[in-house]
C-alpha cells in the first residue's frame, strides 16, 4: 500500500509517494565485504594487527573479517566499514588474493611457496605435507598469527597438491 507524504499539494505530494509503514527493505548480507559484497570470514584482531604494515594506532579494537575473494583488494574489514585494509597494507602476499604468484606462501609458518609446490615431485609434495604435519604436532605452528586467513593453511596445501596432481584434460 502506498501513502502520500506530508508535503502540501502545492509541493507535489502526489509525486512524493512513500512506501507503507510495513514495507521491509532487503537486508545487506551479514558480514559482507563492502567492496565485493562476498561474506567475510571472522578473524582475530591479533591476526590483523600482526599482519598489517600500517601503524597500529590506525587499527581500532573491533571485530574484523577476512575477505577471500581473489579479485577484491580488501583483505580485512570491520562489519561497519569503519576499518578497511587492502593488499597493499599487509606485510605478506596473501595466498587467496594471488594464488598463482610463485613467491606467495601457501604455508606461512613453515615457509612453503606456491612455486615450490609446483616444482616439487609427487614425493617431494608428500614430504612438504609431512614436514608441515610434524611442525604442527611439535607445536611450532602459528597460523593464527602468520597466515593472513587466520587459520591453518594445511587445507590450502592439500587442495593445491590435489589440483596439481589432477590429470590435465586432453582431447582426442
Amino acid at each position: 500500500m502506498i501513502e502520500s507524504c506530508c508535503c502540501t499539494p502545492e509541493a507535489g505530494n502526489t509525486v512524493c509517494e512513500l512506501p507503507a509503514q510495513d514495507f521491509q527493505r532487503p537486508h545487506r548480507a551479514l558480514n559482507a565485504c563492502h567492496e565485493c559484497g562476498k561474506t567475510g570470514k571472522p578473524i582475530q584482531g591479533q591476526t590483523v594487527k600482526s599482519l598489517l604494515s600500517v601503524s597500529l594506532r590506525q587499527v581500532q579494537d573491533m571485530k574484523y573479517l577476512f575477505c577471500r575473494t581473489r579479485t577484491c583488494p580488501v583483505v580485512y574489514f570491520s562489519t561497519d566499514a569503519e576499518q578497511i585494509f587492502t593488499v597493499g597494507q599487509v606485510r605478506e602476499l596473501v595466498y587467496q588474493k594471488e594464488p598463482e604468484a610463485q613467491d606467495v606462501f601457501i604455508c606461512y609458518c613453515f615457509r612453503h611457496t606456491v612455486g615450490e609446490l609446483r616444482a616439487a615431485s609427487p614425493e617431494d609434495r608428500i614430504a612438504i605435507v609431512d614436514n608441515t604435519n610434524a611442525g604442527i604436532n611439535a607445536g611450532q605452528c602459528a597460523c593464527d598469527l602468520r597466515n593472513p586467513q587466520g587459520s591453518c593453511c594445511l587445507g590450502n596445501v592439500r587442495s593445491m597438491i590435489k589440483r596439481l596432481e589432477k590429470p590435465a584434460f586432453t582431447t582426442t
